[in-house]
């Protein structure tokens, strides 16, 4: 039997199998936004925010869509490529922090005198990198786990189901996680206690909210991919 490169051979046949990397799909486009949404709100996170007894940091205006970017991969590509543009995320996080540690420690121009605010707002502390790095992590990994889990027992059904149950499971352990390391000692109790609530209650909601939404945009998605096969 003759063996014949891949590699190596160009394709001439245009009945052949069409090579991985010009296939359509849209994963590529939802992992980017997935990672740069996760970048811009871990940069509002640095900011609390305060309408009359409420109390939220800026990351929740943007964050609780990386969960529902997060529910379109999970549903639509599986569990594997999910925990792919999730790592992805975080390793991304990881080096802007980094990026971010060393453009401070460089001597700043004579001329250049937004010094204090640019620390102010993009310096790297420790224990809010650690925090949101592990609550990011463990939350989006829960949140996709949790949803292929009900989908492989309920099928293409009940999709409200998992999206909604997904979500108060990751959101509920990243929020928790987020505010006890990131505050504790820094802030009231009380004032940790509003942080997680309000954060766990505000995401959750605007998952629900946007379900309509969610079921169109993953409508679309599924009839797009060819490889999508209903479970």
């Amino acid at each position: 039997m003759q063996y014949q490169s891949d590699f190596h051979a160009p394709n001439h046949d245009a009945t052949s199998t069409t090579p991985i990397s010009s296939r359509k799909t849209l994963y590529d486009v939802f992992a980017v936004c997935f990672v740069a949404f996760l970048l811009l709100s871990n940069i509002g996170a640095t900011k609390l925010i305060s309408v009359g007894s409420l109390v939220f940091d800026g990351g929740a205006i943007l964050f609780p869509l990386t969960y529902i970017i997060g529910d379109v991969l999970s549903e639509v590509y599986g569990f594997t490529k999910a925990r792919r543009a999730i790592v992805l995320g975080f390793v991304i996080s990881i080096i802007s922090s980094l990026v971010f540690w060393l453009i401070i420690m460089a001597p700043a121009h004579p001329e250049y005198t937004g010094q204090a605010a640019f620390e102010a707002v993009l310096g790297v502390v420790p224990r809010f990198v650690v925090a949101s790095l592990l609550a990011y992590l463990l939350g989006q990994l829960l949140n996709a786990w949790v949803l292929v889990r009900i989908k492989e027992r309920w099928g293409e059904r009940h999709l409200w189901a998992r999206l909604v149950g997904s979500t108060i499971a990751g959101q509920f352990v990243d929020s928790l996680i987020f505010c006890v390391i990131a505050w504790v000692g820094t802030v009231s109790l009380g004032t940790i206690i509003n942080l997680t609530v309000i954060g766990f209650l505000y995401k959750v909601g605007v998952e629900i909210v946007l379900l309509p939404l969610s079921y169109m945009v993953i409508g679309w998605v599924k009839r797009r991919e060819q490889s999508y096969t209903a479970k």
